[in-house]
Order: C-alpha cells, then structure tokens, then sequence
C-alpha cells in the first residue's frame, strides 16, 4: 500500500476488521478452492460427461456450493459484526456498494454472453432478463433453464441484502448489547428450526403428488427458504467470534480436534446424501448437518497453530481468488468445448479432453478475474476502502 508523506493508516487484519487490506488465511483459501474444484466436477459430471467420471467425488461435488455458503456466512457476518462493534461504525451503504462492486460486474458480463451470444446458452431457453436483473432466477426455478447455476448468486444476494439491514434492525431495537444478542441467537435457532420445517411439508407434499426430482429441483434444492442452512451457521460462527470471545478462544485453542471433527461430520453428511440424496430424512436434516461439519472446517482453517491453516496447497490460493470467475463461467465453456472436441473424435470422458475443459475452466475464469473483476475492486479500494462509516483513525508522524 502506498504511504502517504508524514501519515500512516492503521489497519487492523482482515478477519477483524472491515477494511480491504487483509492477511490471507491459507485454511480459508484451501476450503474455497476445494469448494470451486467440487463444483467444477460436478458440472462435467452432470452436463457433460453423463458419466461417473470422478467417482463419489464428482457426485456428491454439489456440496462445493454447500461450502460457499458457509464460507460466505461467517465472513460477510464477521465484517457486519466487528464493523458494528468497531470506533468507526458500520455503514450500510458502504456495505452495499461494496457488495456490488465485488459481484455486479462479473456477473454483468457473463449474463451479457448468454444474451447476446446464443452458442454460449445452446439450446437451454433463458428467463426475462428483469429476473437475472434482480436476483430473484432461484424463485421456483425449472431444471434445464439457462444460467441455471446462477440459483446459487441469487441466494447470496439476497443474503446480502438482508443480513446488514436485520443486523442493525436488531441493534437497535434491544438497545442493550445482551438484548440484541439474545435476540439474534433466538432468530439463528429459529431460522434453522424453520428451514427444516418447510422442507418437510415440502417433501410430504412432493411424495404425495408424486412429483420426484422435478419437484425437488425446483420447489426445495433451488429455494431461498430451504437452502440457508450453511449461510446461516457461518453468521452464528461469526457472532460466536465477535462476541463470544471466551468460547471463540475455546473452539479455536482445539483447532485440529475441530478439523478432525468436521470432516468425521461431513463424511457422515456425504455419505447419506450419497445413498438416499432425495429421502425425507436427508431432505430435513442433512443441509443442518452439513452446515456443522462446514462451520468445524472453519474454525479449524481459521484457528491458530492448527493443520488446516497452516496448510498450503499449491494453487489453492489462486483458486480461491478466481473461484467466483471460474464458478461464472465454467459450466457454458465446458460444454460449449466438449461439444467441439467431440466433433474431434475424443469424447467427454478421454483424458485429453478431462484436462482441456479442467484448464479451460480456470484459464477463462482468470481472464475474467484480470479483465473484469480486478479493476472494480481496484475502483472499490479507491472509492469505497472500507463498510466503516467514519474514516479510519491516522497517526500522525512529527
């Protein structure tokens, strides 16, 4: 960061702080990068390949976004919270502009190619514009429309948009700081008891109209109300950190027994999803389930001295970075390219064409991270540095 002459900024890190000078965490940029990888699978497995071609892992890869979920919770709610907390004070309308320059202009761009370019959606019909416009595609959402993945952009921009605002709402309307955090605590409990509750009529009516997967897709998986579970956990994992110093410091002093613990938690998660993805029980319980083992998997990539975070993987932090770029576009590359080399005699599940579309995913996901996203947030760190609603504090050098 350039220094200005006879000043200096203090910025503190950036789990703690809402500013956008920030010390990577190598344990988050591990799960983020295994989050992209598992939905990059999954997608070759489902709309190109038709096939098992990497096994139990490119079937259960729709979890990645599972993963981004809590990811995105415990990290958007750790800004609002310290920021609310902070000398500085949280704005909201730096929140949101900031949240728009982070994710407005990629999506912009690779919602202009499915418009103007008819190769790029092949034959998947699109929604009026209007919709993709205002973040509302996931609502009732039929399988097989195009930019079908966007569903899952959809939900975190509603996320953002209400978080910051209920947030505050809740502030403000208890007064006393052990008020409003029995009040958010209270709707934490509730909300999950809720997301279960509405998924179980869900089903029941699904299994009595007999309706199956299309049903499934379209009324619980794509849905708002049913697939907050893993946001949900990241923002308690969030006020856990913020407010709750002394369990903090408890969980995050057993950072390898909470690692160990979340992946014993996932892999009990998988594996029922794996047998019965579409079963009652799965349905009610397993997105809840999941969301432990992920919120575990956080506190171990976040906690001192544990494996996880001091783990790097080579790659996994330019993943990280480009994730939501290769998340954009991976899936219409892919299947535009398998269609060619197709046409070239090696089909979707030869070697050569395994590698090419995995290295195409990354290769145009970076190009629109260089190109696109890279100068917003270059305009965002000018214009909008930090949520905080007054400027941070400057010490002056004599």
């Amino acid at each position: 960061m350039p220094k200005r002459r006879g000043m200096i900024r203090n910025f503190p890190t950036e789990t703690a702080s809402m500013s956008t000078h920030s010390t990577r965490v190598h344990g988050l940029d591990t799960l983020r990068a295994l989050a992209v990888t598992l939905v990059v699978l999954h997608h070759y497995v489902l709309f190109v390949s038709n096939a098992p071609t990497f096994g139990w892992v490119g079937e259960i890869g729709w979890v990645g976004v599972d993963l981004f979920f809590a990811l995105s919770g415990y990290l958007i709610g750790n800004q609002i919270f310290a920021g609310m907390k902070s000398p500085g004070g949280f704005s909201l309308k730096h929140f949101y502009a900031r949240r728009l320059l982070r994710t407005l202009p990629n999506y912009w761009v690779v919602l202009a190619l499915y418009f103007l370019w008819p190769a790029f959606r092949g034959e998947a019909p699109l929604l009026p514009l209007w919709e993709y416009a205002t973040f509302i595609q996931n609502f009732a959402l039929e399988p097989g429309i195009a930019f079908s993945h966007s569903w899952s952009l959809a939900i975190e921009e509603q996320f953002y948009v209400l978080l910051p605002a209920l947030a505050l709402l809740g502030a403000a309307l208890k007064g006393s700081l052990r008020g409003s955090l029995r009040l958010a605590w209270s709707a934490i409990a509730l909300a999950f008891i809720a997301g279960m509750l509405v998924r179980a009529n869900l089903w029941q009516e699904m299994a009595e109209q007999n309706y199956k997967l299309y049903f499934y897709f379209k009324y619980i998986y794509y849905s708002s109300l049913c697939r907050y579970d893993e946001l949900l956990a990241g923002v308690a994992l969030a006020l856990l950190r913020n407010q709750h110093a002394g369990i903090w410091a408890q969980l995050t002093r057993h950072g390898n027994l909470m690692g160990v613990l979340g992946l014993l938690v996932c892999a009990l998660a998988f594996r029922f999803f794996l047998d019965d993805r579409y079963g009652f029980g799965i349905t009610v319980f397993g997105f809840p389930l999941m969301a432990l083992g992920f919120s575990l998997l956080i506190v171990a990539s976040v906690a001192e001295g544990s494996l996880l975070r001091g783990l790097r993987v080579p790659g996994a932090g330019q993943l990280a970075l480009w994730s939501y770029a290769i998340y954009l576009l991976h899936k219409p590359v892919c299947v535009m390219a398998a269609g060619w080399l197709q046409g070239q005699g090696y089909g979707a599940g030869h070697p050569l064409t395994i590698g090419a579309l995995l290295l195409l995913s990354v290769v145009t996901g970076w190009l629109l991270y260089k190109l696109v996203e890279t100068p917003f947030m270059l305009l965002r760190e000018r214009y909008v540095p930090s949520n905080a609603a007054r400027p941070a504090s400057r010490q002056v050098i004599v």
